[in-house]
This record gives C-alpha cells, sequence and structure tokens, in this order.
C-alpha cells in the first residue's frame, strides 16, 4: 500500500453519507418449512379405497402374493407351507381358462382331493399378465372361491421354483 491510497480513499467516500438504521436492509426471514399439501387428501383417499375394497379378493402382504389362514392353522404351520415343505400331492393348471370353466374344475378339484384324504395340493392359476388393465381376474378368482370352501384351511403363493405368484400351495382339511 502507499501512502497515497488512504488519501484516495477518503477523497472518494467524502460525498458518501451514512444510512439511517431504518434503511438498513433488513436480513430476510427465514423461509418457512415446506408443507406436503395433499398428504391429507392422498391419506383420505387412500382411507376410501379400502373401505370401499372387497374383503374376498384383499390380498396379505405383497400385492402380488396370495395368503389365507384359518384360526385354527397355526403360524408355524403356515411357514412350513409358505417353504414348501409340505409335499404336493396333487396339482391342477387353470390358467388360460375362462372364469366360468375354472372354477367348476377347481371345485371339483378340491372335493376329490379332500375325499382321498390328501393334503397339500397345488393350484396354478397363472399371473394374469394377459388380463390388461383389469388386472388378475383368474387369481383373484381363485382366492375369493378357496377362502369360502371349509375344506380349504390355507393357502399361500408358491415358492419361485413351483410357480411363484402365478400358484398356490393349499392346505386341505383331513377326512
Amino acid at each position: 500500500m502507499s501512502d497515497d491510497d488512504p488519501d484516495l480513499f477518503r477523497r472518494m467516500m467524502s460525498k458518501a453519507k451514512p444510512l439511517r438504521t431504518d434503511e438498513r436492509v433488513a436480513h430476510p426471514q427465514k423461509k418457512p418449512k415446506p408443507k406436503a399439501r395433499f398428504t391429507r387428501a392422498d391419506e383420505k383417499e387412500a382411507l376410501r379405497q379400502s373401505m370401499l375394497a372387497d374383503i374376498d379378493t384383499m390380498q396379505d402382504g405383497n400385492a402380488d402374493s396370495l395368503r389365507f389362514r384359518r384360526a385354527s392353522v397355526g403360524r408355524r404351520t403356515m411357514r412350513k407351507l409358505a417353504r414348501g415343505r409340505f409335499s404336493v400331492q396333487a396339482e391342477i393348471d387353470l390358467h388360460g381358462m375362462t372364469v366360468a370353466e375354472a372354477r367348476p374344475r377347481l371345485s371339483d378339484f378340491i372335493a376329490d382331493c379332500a375325499k382321498q384324504g390328501l393334503l397339500c395340493v397345488r393350484v396354478v392359476h397363472g399371473k394374469g399378465l394377459g388380463s390388461g388393465h383389469k388386472g388378475p381376474v383368474l387369481k383373484n378368482s381363485v382366492n375369493a372361491w378357496l377362502r369360502k370352501w371349509n375344506t380349504v384351511l390355507a393357502f399361500v403363493s408358491a415358492r419361485q421354483v413351483d410357480g411363484g405368484t402365478g400358484a398356490i400351495y393349499v392346505l386341505l382339511q383331513a377326512p
């Protein structure tokens, strides 16, 4: 810095006036925290839709997997069924059928298996990928039918090697 610098600064600032306190720029207030505007509306809509849903076609857990058990079936038994630990003694393949074709065939199959004393069967219903925007029609129908038949104690979606969410293991009541 040279000796002329302070003098130059003073000359340049000679016409400057100090600001009054009310003219100073106030620091802007902190921004308000963002609020989710649609959260309450979304929650109300989800509740409304859940109240309209048919309990017979609702699925537990994963939206793709099916799971049902009567009160008499324990959790350990369900775990064993879900892990494929029961020997599958018979199987029916329904996928590709219409609902009208599938219902009597499944009904007869379940009744025959129960009469024979079979404990665990597999029902292949398909994943419903060809059903378009309607979703898995046959899968949802099988879910509803099996819940209503007293000979069915429990069912759960099969392991991936046995058809995954396109098939279920069904535990039948012994005669």
